[in-house]
């Protein structure tokens, strides 16, 4: 039995492309995991290749126990959001992977135009940890057992995100 997305995907989410795409991928991301970063160009190329088909939503799912650094990466994305650059903030932040202490985050949050006293407040705000809490449960709920973890159009995919891109070219033949 196949694992389905808990919630659904609603105007909540952190979406990129087209909201009405036929393809909707979520991807349940770790900033400080290794293979969440080997996956972020492999979802970059998915999404210059099938532009409009593609609707991407990215929700944190930080393993804290193995990635110090993890939930306060996730926290800096979510306090972007908070400025409109959520996904500013979550390229430059797969970009600069092996540098995610505080000092760097905020000089990610420098580089891409943030107002740094706001983002330094709002890194601190319980409402944005109760966003990535929320963003876990979900994940547990939807049956992620590691990171990154993809469902596509609602339904578990098994397989990395090189994977998704063959499935897709396949599917679009």
């Amino acid at each position: 039995m196949s694992a389905h997305l808990k919630p659904a995907v609603s105007v909540t989410d952190h979406i990129q492309g087209n909201v009405d795409a036929p393809v909707e991928i979520v991807e349940y991301g770790d900033y400080q995991c290794p293979y969440c970063g080997a996956a972020y160009p492999v979802i970059k190329e998915i999404q210059k290749k099938f532009g409009h088909q593609i609707k991407f939503v990215f929700r944190n799912f930080p393993l804290s126990e193995i990635h110090e650094h993890a939930n306060a990466a996730a926290l800096a994305a979510e306090a972007a959001h908070l400025q409109g650059k959520f996904w500013e903030m979550h390229d430059i932040i797969f970009e600069h992977q092996r540098h995610l202490d505080s000092e760097s985050l905020l000089g990610m949050a420098k580089k891409i135009g943030l107002n740094v006293h706001q983002f330094q407040h709002d890194i601190q705000s319980e409402a944005l940890q109760q966003r990535i809490d929320a963003d876990l449960e979900s994940g547990m709920r939807s049956g992620v057992n590691g990171t990154p973890s993809f469902y596509v159009n609602g339904n578990k995919f098994d397989g990395g995100a090189e994977d998704l891109e063959n499935m897709l070219l396949e599917n679009a033949k």
